[in-house]
């Protein structure tokens, strides 16, 4: 089968990636739509190495694309990633060319890396092909989550989520199922997964997810992480390796296992709780280690052994995740977190002071924003409240603050006391007097008729008409 120039020229762009061992025939093949062994024949150096260029009369063959191709190299120089289909689009609309979409990808596939080296700069796309890499035991693992939906709605759980880490050298998987994907979650896996290798990898590979990642940047910033995650990272002395925003072959080793536990693992059973699908992952595993892998044709467990043995000792003690959060003191010495109340000492805050709350999954910790003279920042340590508007109170904490005990209240259901006789020869005075409701109904008040302040403010004093009041 003899090849026409635009085929040929289709299947040159493999030729590099194929001798490095990055594609395989068959890969080549089904990307070209040509069959395989013509694949092999043109690859292998057995066909003819350049397409038949010249006419009868030994001229150069004129190109259909050549005369818009100043055009496109131009729209290149403005933006190197610009789409085959937009450049057919701005071709036909804006100059009114007729040539067809296909020759307008070939050519884009010779013109773009020219044009990037010309303008020093390289492509970040290469026709969606990537580069396959290869590890060393214990260099590397792969985490990601899945979403298993509602696999046990019927016990009243809403959504299950299974975490995944995958060693990248023996593809040794690693799994466990959670309902949450919660900062204290996310690294509680990884302390499980930790403890099921037998050791820390030196890097691990994430995606851009919030657990991992503070705030999301263009392309070729830095990316902020989280500070628990840093924490935890040199806690356990790894690296973090972030990925490039939409690229999931950076990780295509746990992506491809989230496929396969849920294929063996899950697929055609029904579970009554979590732990029993983190049972099932977890008989699973010997079987998934006899196997074989298809790339780099071992057996799993057998690599896995080297793989295990290349790894990071754990430290002697776990990190401790907790969320950080800011929150102001209210006057009756509270603090709201989470809709629940959580109490701190009242000799140590002041209304409005805010306090740093570090919460895990089973404890608050309320901390001083700076510390004391000792040094030290905590304020107070409480269970976490399970639910909402629970109030969480050391009565310690409200030491020297008012009780309320000195005020009288009665609630009508108290019987009222007897009133104490005065005792012979006991005389009140004028306060005692002003005090004792009793002892002012007993007191003489004088009589005087209304004339005398009439008289003594000099007004007229007040009369009536005769017939009215015979009237009335």
């Amino acid at each position: 089968m003899v090849l026409d120039p635009q085929r040929w020229l289709e299947l040159r762009r493999f030729r590099a990636l194929f001798e490095a061992g990055a594609v395989s025939l068959t890969e080549i093949a089904k990307e070209t739509g040509l069959n395989r062994k013509t694949v092999r024949k043109y690859l292998s150096g057995q066909a003819p190495s350049a397409p038949p260029k010249r006419t009868s009369n030994g001229r150069p063959r004129k190109k259909v694309v050549d005369e818009v191709a100043p055009l496109i190299d131009a729209m290149l120089r403005a933006e190197i990633l610009i789409k085959g289909a937009v450049v057919h689009e701005r071709l036909a609309s804006e100059y009114g060319s007729t040539i067809n979409y296909q020759r307008v990808k070939l050519y884009l596939q010779e013109a773009r890396p020219r044009v990037a080296a010309e303008l020093g700069i390289t492509p970040r796309e290469l026709a969606g092909l990537h580069r396959r890499f290869e590890v060393v035991p214990g260099a590397q693992a792969q985490v990601d989550w899945g979403d298993e939906g509602k696999i046990l709605a019927h016990m009243g759980i809403a959504k299950v989520y299974s975490f995944h880490m995958t060693l990248s050298y023996s593809r040794d998987p690693f799994c466990c199922f959670t309902t949450s994907q919660d900062l204290q979650t996310f690294f509680d896996c990884h302390r499980r997964a930790f403890a099921h290798f037998g050791g820390v990898p030196m890097s691990i590979v994430y995606d851009r997810t919030k657990t991992v990642v503070r705030r999301h940047v263009a392309p070729g910033e830095a990316v902020p992480l989280h500070p628990e995650a840093v924490g935890f990272a040199g806690h356990y002395d790894f690296d973090i390796d972030v990925l490039a925003a939409y690229r999931p072959t950076g990780k295509g080793r746990v992506e491809r296992q989230v496929l396969i536990v849920r294929d063996h693992v899950l697929s055609g059973r029904s579970f009554a709780s979590i732990e029993e699908m983190d049972a099932a992952f977890m008989a699973w595993v010997p079987q998934r280690r006899a196997r074989t892998h298809a790339t780099h044709h071992e057996v799993i467990g057998e690599r896995a052994a080297r793989d295990h043995v290349a790894l990071k000792p754990l430290p002697p003690t776990p990190y401790l995740v907790a969320e950080r959060h800011l929150r102001p003191v209210g006057k009756d010495c509270l603090v709201a977190f989470d809709g629940n109340l959580y109490s701190v000492p009242a000799r140590k805050v002041r209304p409005r002071q805010l306090v740093e709350i570090r919460a895990t999954k089973t404890q608050i910790m309320l901390h001083a924003t700076v510390p004391d003279s000792g040094g030290q920042t905590l304020l107070a340590m409480h269970p976490r409240a399970v639910g909402r508007r629970v109030r969480v109170v050391e009565e310690a904490h409200w030491d020297g603050l008012p009780t309320g005990r000195g005020r009288r209240t009665t609630t009508g259901d108290v019987p009222p006391q007897p009133r104490r006789e005065r005792l012979p020869g006991e005389e009140g005075g004028p306060l005692q007097a002003l005090l004792s409701r009793a002892a002012a109904t007993q007191v003489e008040v004088g009589r005087r008729p209304l004339s005398v302040y009439d008289e003594l403010t000099g007004t007229r004093p007040f009369t009536t008409h005769p017939a009215t009041e015979e009237s009335l």
